[in-house]
């Protein structure tokens, strides 16, 4: 029953005509929160109205009482009295409308047989709630002790308290540890460690804080989870059931912790030991001790898998490996054989030559097996031939499946071993090398690790691997190298490839070959994509297509084909999937929300980057994207912590002479045209600040590293603002040379998005030369390229350049009309970045707007009466105010003074009921001013300090 309808039922048989009375009946195991849902229920206003007995039992049969609110003073008995005794005279004195007792599978049975003739003839008004944990119940399914003659004006209901689901583990993860610290695989440890329970969870979560303040961790891992350790609470609980139980049925709870998994009773009782029945007598009492679980039919285990850890840890050590090695002889004889379990089982019973040799059978796609793997090669002393087979297992493929924190860190110790084959050393150097490029972000480092490679692997005559190695480093994303660089690998590649007759290495240089192209805008990318053999037979062929297919679509993208990327995108996320690439399909899904920010499809956006970012915490896409809404939407800290790490530098915090190499490191934290992106983002936030002088250096910075790597369309996000900072800054030459280069960086490219930046760019330097008719013209021009693709955010900003050249021309020119017709398109485009959830946008077009009133539009003398209701003007600051901003950078938005911001802020907060600017963004978003005053020209006040 959902918790507002018990809530409500209880308020009812509480109030003074209650003729209903209720009782609740809330089990849960340990550390479920049933004594945090009492506390709650306590604080309803009517639980607080009236009399009440709060009394919790206690495992030595005596209770306390126990209400922390306050209520009446129950008397104490002068003399001394049993339980039973006292709980009656509590009873008799108070006379609760509200009982409330809990642990009650502690109560002993004269005082059940109490509570039961209490529940047979409840008073009007009563209610009851009584919480317990159902498997220490004495009888089970009754927590009084006995069935009752409930009246059948009783309301009587149950309340199980259920696990926490991944949301909500997320949810209390996110809100002590930061969402962005918690990735999908994170949480989803979390949550089949703890099992769901509440207090594990919470407990878990303060032990992971205290470690990431010693190591200064900022993303947490499943591996965190695993060596975090068990909580004190948990591991007490465990040992103390364990050692209730009798020391002959003990050894069927250490083959649980042992197995560390869900397990049928004659696997438990295999490895206890057991023969006959014994095996099922000590489970049955195991059971009903609360020492394990049913987990679902036929399985037993620990009702917090975590648990096993706890008693695991505590058993002797030739108790422990007899015990494993029971296990590992039972799963030998499965079919087929589960050699990532039995590897796992030699290890912990202390057989090294058995551990490693099921290690060898290993496959590197299941998390355990690569665990197994990595510690496998930690082991010192292993013959080469051996160390290298194993190594080869968890390198191949790293880059596309699953592998731990710790992968990169165990090959990098591999292939610096001198006594590695050679062959083997270039193979498991490449897979480092991607894996460092691709998962972790290390570019450079990376690269390093491929160019050895390639070297190692032409010389042990593997010219298909060592093709492979020449592609990944001719891929333009990366950052660090040319696109002359990435083209002369590129061409190695193609060679070594066509030497090796192997098909997937043609199939991967020519994927290779049709992302470099469409990347610079060549069309003959469209002819080399179609060809790419989507019907492989072979799956390493299907996941190179899938490659080539996402990073195509990642180029037409950032081109501005934004609906042939769409076919391109889907066509690669679903290969990648079929093929068993899951680090590809999170590619391919950064890209599309990308488009989705460009081609305006907002509307749950935001939620949509944030759960990808869980995913996968280095997530550049979905982080840019978030930090562009953020910008859009006036939340400007937001901005900054959504930015990739590093990008681009923050000048004025740096020394003169540290601001090149910084710079340069800055834009090698991301894929090179999500840094290009973020670039014009960190810009325009500094411009929007008012930082003008920093604007300039980072625009310096950000276009001379685009200009190294010398892919000029992927200055479509960036250019605008880059000019925009040095005319604000009064560098226009420096904005010119800039036009110039991207001019001629874009000749010959099919490059629509960039054509369409290159006009905003002139429009632009027009404006700041004063020539306002051209400037109009060409904003007008971008406009409808922007239009055209669609980007329908940068066609508003456009409509919005337009108007307020517009508004300058008709300053000179009285009663041309031009300023009419350019405050009407303002007052589109204000809707239209309203529509979009553009607020800071809007709000700065609505205050250009103001500086135009035609005598039609004037209000007669005197202001307006808004009496209780913002008026248009405090409605926009209070918009900008919910965002975060302060006043001073409202004051800039706006064209006001801070302090006139000020007093905007303290009428709005008072009309609102708003006690903190904390509170404004949910009522503004309830309470908006009408679309007619939010988009004309104001409510006629002075703006004036």
């Amino acid at each position: 029953m959902r918790e507002q309808v018990w809530e409500r039922r209880l308020t009812s048989a509480l109030s003074g005509d209650g003729q209903e009375p209720a009782l609740v009946l809330v089990e849960g195991d340990a550390g479920m929160g049933k004594s945090r849902l009492v506390h709650r229920l306590l604080e309803l206003p009517r639980a607080r109205a009236v009399a009440r007995l709060v009394v919790t039992f206690q495992a030595s049969g005596a209770f306390v009482v126990a209400d922390p609110l306050g209520g009446p003073e129950p008397t104490s008995p002068g003399v001394r009295l049993t339980a039973c005794q006292a709980l009656e005279a509590l009873l008799a004195s108070t006379r609760p409308a509200l009982l409330v007792a809990e642990d009650l599978h502690h109560a002993d049975d004269d005082c059940l047989a109490l509570l039961r003739a209490q529940l047979r003839e409840p008073p009007a008004p009563f209610a009851a709630v009584l919480t317990y944990r159902p498997e220490q119940l004495r009888s089970p399914g009754l927590p009084l002790g006995r069935a009752v003659d409930y009246p059948a004006r009783l309301s009587v209901v149950r309340r199980r308290l259920e696990p926490l689901d991944e949301e909500r583990v997320r949810s209390v993860a996110g809100e002590s540890l930061g969402a962005r610290r918690c990735p999908q695989e994170f949480v989803g440890r979390l949550r089949q460690r703890s099992g769901g329970v509440p207090q594990v969870v919470v407990d878990l979560v303060r032990m992971l804080w205290d470690a990431a303040e010693r190591t200064g961790r900022e993303c947490f891992s499943a591996r965190d989870v695993d060596e975090a350790g068990v909580p004190v609470r948990l591991a007490e609980l465990v040992l103390d059931r364990t050692a209730a139980l009798p020391e002959a049925y003990r050894p069927i709870v250490w083959a649980a912790a042992v197995l560390d998994e869900p397990a049928g009773a004659g696997d438990l009782a295999a490895v206890a030991g057991f023969g006959g029945d014994t095996g099922r007598t000590a489970l049955i009492a195991a059971l009903e001790g609360s020492a394990l679980r049913e987990t679902s039919e036929g399985r037993y285990g620990f009702a917090v898998p975590l648990a096993a850890s706890a008693l695991y840890a505590e058993l002797p050590g030739p108790v422990r490996e007899r015990l494993h090695h029971r296990a590992a002889a039972m799963l030998a004889a499965r079919e087929p054989v589960p050699w990532a379990r039995i590897a796992r089982h030699w290890r912990g019973g202390g057989r090294t030559e058995d551990w490693l040799r099921a290690a060898e059978h290993l496959v590197n796609e299941d998390e355990a097996a690569v665990a197994l793997l990595e510690k496998a090669l930690d082991v010192g002393g292993l013959p080469p031939d051996k160390r290298g087979r194993l190594a080869l297992t968890l390198a191949r493929g790293a880059v596309l499946g699953r592998r731990s924190d710790g992968t990169a860190r165990v090959l990098r110790g591999i292939v610096e071993d001198p006594a590695l084959p050679a062959a083997d050393r270039g193979e498991i150097r490449l897979e480092l090398g991607l894996l460092l490029h691709h998962r972790k972000r290390r570019f450079e480092e990376g690269r390093t690790e491929l160019r050895r490679a390639a070297h190692e692997l032409a010389e042990a005559q593997r010219p298909a691997l060592a093709a492979r190695a020449m592609a990944a480093l001719a891929n333009p994303f990366f950052p660090g190298a040319s696109l002359a660089e990435n083209v002369t690998w590129l061409e190695r590649a193609e060679a070594a490839a066509d030497a090796s007759g192997d098909r997937v290495a043609r199939t991967a240089t020519r994927a290779c070959r049709a992302t470099v192209l469409m990347n610079t805008g060549d069309l003959e990318a469209w002819r080399l994509v179609a060809r790419l053999p989507r019907d492989s037979a072979d799956r390493a062929s299907r996941q190179q297509v899938a490659r080539g297919l996402c990073n195509t679509a990642n180029g037409a993208v950032y081109l501005g084909h934004y609906r042939r990327a769409a076919g391109l995108l889907s066509e690669g996320i679903e290969l990648a999937a079929r093929s068993g690439a899951p680090f590809l399909e999170r590619v391919g899904r950064g890209t599309a929300l990308f488009r989705d920010w460009l081609t305006g499809r907002w509307d749950g956006l935001a939620e949509r980057c944030t759960g990808l970012v869980a995913e996968d915490g280095s997530a550049s896409d979905a982080r840019v994207v978030l930090a562009l809404l953020a910008l859009a939407k006036g939340d400007w800290e937001a901005v900054r912590d959504w930015l990739p790490r590093g990008v681009p530098p923050s000048p004025p915090a740096l020394r003169e002479t540290d601001r090149a190499d910084e710079a340069e490191r800055a834009y090698e934290s991301c894929e090179a045209p999500v840094a290009a992106t973020a670039a014009g983002a960190h810009i325009r936030l500094l411009l929007a600040r008012q930082d003008v002088e920093s604007a300039a250096e980072a625009a310096a910075s950000a276009w001379a590293w685009l200009g190294r790597k010398g892919v000029w369309v992927w200055g479509a996000e960036l250019a605008p603002w880059v000019v925009e900072a040095h005319t604000r800054a009064g560098q226009r030459e420096l904005g010119r040379r800039v036009v110039a280069e991207f001019t001629a960086g874009l000749t010959g490219r099919d490059a629509p998005s960039a054509t369409a930046a290159l006009l905003w760019c002139r429009a632009v330097l027009a404006e700041a030369d004063g020539e306002w008719e051209e400037a109009r013209s060409r904003f007008q021009q971008s406009g409808a390229a922007y239009a055209g693709l669609p980007h329908p955010y940068a066609r508003a900003l456009m409509a919005e350049g337009a108007g307020r050249c517009a508004l300058l021309l008709g300053e000179r020119a009285e009663g041309s009309g031009v300023a009419d017709e350019a405050a009407a398109e303002l007052i589109r485009c204000a809707g239209e970045l309203t529509d979009l959830g553009a607020v800071w946008d809007a709000a700065r077009v609505r205050a250009t707007l103001r500086t135009y009133r035609p005598a039609a539009q004037r209000r007669p003398p005197g202001r307006p009466a808004y009496a209780q209701r913002m008026s248009p003007r405090e409605g926009e600051v209070a918009e900008l105010a919910a965002t975060g901003l302060t006043n001073r950078e409202i004051a800039a938005t706006l064209y006001l003074s801070p302090r006139t911001v000020e007093q905007h802020v303290a009428r709005a907060m008072r009309k609102l009921g708003i006690a903190s600017r904390q509170g404004l963004a949910k009522e503004v978003a309830r309470i908006r001013p009408a679309s007619g005053e939010r988009d004309g020209a104001g409510d006629g006040a002075s703006d004036t300090p």
